[in-house]
């Protein structure tokens, strides 16, 4: 029997028209006010709902928009990758969080106006905003699952649409439609959210702790030489750290204080030294396996880190190496596969001028190595990453030789996936690896010689990745953001 019910009337909250703005602040304040009437809205129709049932009609609320539009071929100063559009026409982006995101938005906006010299409009976008998304601001009230209401809850609430939440912009593949504004951002409001979700989930901690400085690793090792680093930085009144955030969200700012273990690990357990203006380092535990490292990366790009640098263990290729030397990657031969779809193979990943640097000055000052003598201990070359753990049980003549036709240097499941997808994603990314084991060479990762390994050298290497973030994070962010990191046609925001 054919459904001939009348949609439902549709209540949507009462906002502010559209309005140009010439300043960036007061632009990303109006984003705000938007934002947050239409989850108020959401959330406060949602807990009435679940009280009183059905309401009678639709409740929807849209997302805030960018929205920004030039006449002008006018050439802008070439020497900053972005912050600003390459040719005539209209763009726009939605934004969710917008108060998590202040400082990147005002960033962003502002130096739109300085180069195009035209206002910007901020208003409701025509993209609702799920339910599920706009609750996520309130820690006391959650979404039951389907069924658990006693009416079909997307009767009445729009709810996340994957068939609009994808990659496309940054993938390079995004097509706009005649009339349609072309992207100002690379992620979409709703994909956003999805990756927000996706980190509270998998790190136990608010995205909002994240900061611009991402360091990853594939062992708990790393994390109680994080945390005792952090404590000695609180302890200094001149360092700017101001706070250290463990899963389950506790924060200390006085290093005395103890943190609970808690009663159960998150999948990625991840700590953040925090400055107030985001500055501060964060530490990601991914595990081991090239899956952890996109999953992790796929949803940690959507905050727009300035950088990121795998600091793990690795496979030594070579005989000359030693356990606890360091490579310092330059390139990598990608075997990993789950990036091949968003990522062709063919596609090179460069090695970022900037980063290395950083990386090899952190390695020399703290090992008081330079030059020639430097090379005793770190290898620059080739990473090699797979998705099989255990490769040197397989036959070798085959990957043994691939590994020597690379020129590769090290091999472990993590580091060319980090890189590339900070390729992908416009992430700058960088790789220093410790050697932990010499399968080719007959030195396997056994208890004995691990525990002395990682008591002498996971502080150490540590130390250099943090050293190598400070130093990025005095440098100015249009010189890490690499051209070599932007395609053809760029969306105007980092």
């Amino acid at each position: 029997m054919q459904d001939t019910m009348e949609p439902l009337n549709e209540l949507t909250p009462d906002l502010p028209e559209p309005e140009l703005f010439d300043d960036a602040r007061a632009a990303v304040d109006r984003l705000c006010e938007l934002y947050d009437a239409s989850a108020g809205f959401l959330r406060d129709g949602f807990l009435q709902a679940m009280v009183e049932g059905h309401p009678g009609r639709r409740l929807r609320a849209f997302y805030p928009e960018v929205r920004f539009t030039t006449a002008s071929f006018a050439k802008v100063d070439s020497r900053l990758s972005f912050g600003h559009v390459a040719t005539p026409g209209t763009f726009a982006t939605t934004v969710t969080r917008p108060y998590m995101f202040r400082h990147y938005l005002r960033q962003q906006i502002g130096l739109l106006l300085a180069n195009h010299g035209v206002k910007v409009q901020i208003g409701a976008s025509d993209v609702p905003m799920p339910v599920h998304f706009a609750v996520a601001n309130y820690p006391d009230v959650t979404v039951p699952q389907e069924g658990a209401a006693d009416f079909v809850l997307r009767d009445v609430f729009d709810v996340p649409d994957l068939t609009t939440t994808n990659d496309d912009i940054v993938n390079g593949v995004a097509v706009t439609q005649p009339g349609e504004a072309a992207p100002l951002a690379p992620f979409t409001a709703q994909r956003v959210d999805y990756s927000l979700a996706r980190l509270a989930h998998y790190t136990a901690t608010d995205p909002a702790h994240f900061q611009n400085h991402v360091l990853f690793t594939n062992y708990q090792f790393y994390v109680s030489e994080f945390e005792a680093y952090a404590r000695a930085m609180l302890a200094d009144e001149a360092s700017g750290y101001t706070s250290f955030v463990s899963t389950d969200n506790t924060e200390i700012s006085d290093p005395s204080e103890q943190i609970a273990v808690p009663l159960r690990m998150p999948q990625m357990p991840t700590y953040h030294l925090k400055r107030p203006d985001g500055s501060g380092i964060t530490l990601v535990n991914i595990g081991i396996g090239p899956s952890n490292a996109k999953t992790a990366t796929d949803h940690i790009a959507v905050l727009r880190p300035h950088a990121w640098l795998m600091v793990g263990h690795c496979a030594g290729l070579r005989n000359s190496q030693s356990l606890g030397d360091f490579v310092l990657a330059h390139g990598y031969l990608r075997e990993d596969k789950v990036l091949d779809d968003d990522l062709p193979i063919w596609v090179p990943i460069p090695a970022l001028a900037e980063i290395q640097v950083a990386l090899e000055d952190a390695v020399a000052a703290e090992t008081q190595l330079s030059g020639y003598d430097l090379k005793r201990i770190m290898r620059t070359g080739t990473v090699a990453t797979v998705d099989n753990r255990n490769w040197e049980l397989r036959e070798h003549t085959g990957p043994v030789q691939r590994l020597s036709q690379s020129r590769a240097v090290a091999l472990d499941m993590e580091s060319a996936t980090i890189a590339a997808n900070g390729f992908r994603f416009r992430v700058p990314y960088g790789t220093l690896l410790c050697v932990s084991d010499k399968p080719l060479h007959g030195e396997l990762k056994l208890p004995g010689m691990a525990s002395d390994f990682y008591k002498t050298q996971v502080a150490r290497h540590l130390r250099i990745g943090i050293r190598a973030m400070e130093s990025l994070r005095d440098m100015p962010l249009e010189r890490i953001h690499s051209r070599k990191l932007r395609s053809f046609e760029e969306t105007a925001f980092l």
